[in-house]
């Protein structure tokens, strides 16, 4: 008896041996890893540019990276993955990793889209709500120190004394300076004509002196 069952315990010793065999097999081509490198890039006046700072990652694990300066990146994949690619500004997407893939290095150009965000408006009240706002406006009162100081801080003399010695910020500097090499231009390669001998001058200067323009003012 044990002599005619010794080669059916064989048998299915083998096949069970061979169905492992086979899984094994199969596993590591399931768990094909993949070394995915390539360039982010965007497009700015029909020209391709780096875009760096973008984050790559594996759909629904915790692996990944982010685009160098200039737009690179190398992430380890498998077959079949998820790579989302998202930067601030512009539209996320999804690279889906093919199957069919042999070769242990895959290249990626990704181009990526921009995207406008529009943000609601924001207003910041020094007062807990809108409602508590309006009330305290309403409710406020304006004293006669308020007013003075007000006048005072807009007079004609304290205009004048800021102007005078309120220094030029770069605006006003670059201003004065285009002015300068304009006038220059004008008169490039001949004298400037001289302002005693301008007629127009003369008259207004005249009709200044008629007005009284150049008189003592008495103090008041």
């Amino acid at each position: 008896m044990i002599s005619r069952a010794l080669p059916i315990v064989i048998m299915f010793l083998l096949t069970g041996l061979s169905q492992i065999s086979g899984q094994r097999a199969k596993s590591p081509d399931s768990l094909f890893v993949v070394q995915l490198s390539g360039v982010v890039v965007t497009e700015e006046e029909g020209i391709l540019q780096p875009l760096p700072y973008t984050s790559v990652y594996v759909k629904g694990t915790t692996r990944g990276t982010y685009s160098s300066e200039d737009g690179f990146f190398s992430l380890v994949v498998t077959k079949g993955e998820v790579v989302i690619f998202s930067a601030v500004g512009f539209k996320t997407i999804e690279y889906s990793i093919p199957d069919t893939l042999t070769a242990n290095r895959y290249t990626l150009y990704q181009v990526m889209s921009k995207d406008n965000i529009l943000l609601p408006e924001t207003v910041i009240y020094p007062w807990p709500s809108k409602q508590h706002f309006v009330e305290e406006f309403v409710a406020m009162e304006v004293g006669n120190e308020l007013e003075d100081n007000a006048q005072q801080n807009l007079s004609k003399a304290v205009i004048e004394r800021l102007i005078q010695y309120l220094p030029s910020d770069g605006d006003e500097n670059v201003d004065v300076y285009l002015r300068q090499q304009a006038d220059s231009y004008v008169y490039e390669g001949q004298f400037k004509p001289i302002k005693i001998l301008n007629v127009f001058a003369w008259k207004q200067f005249i009709d200044a002196w008629k007005r009284g323009d150049f008189k003592r003012k008495k103090k008041k």
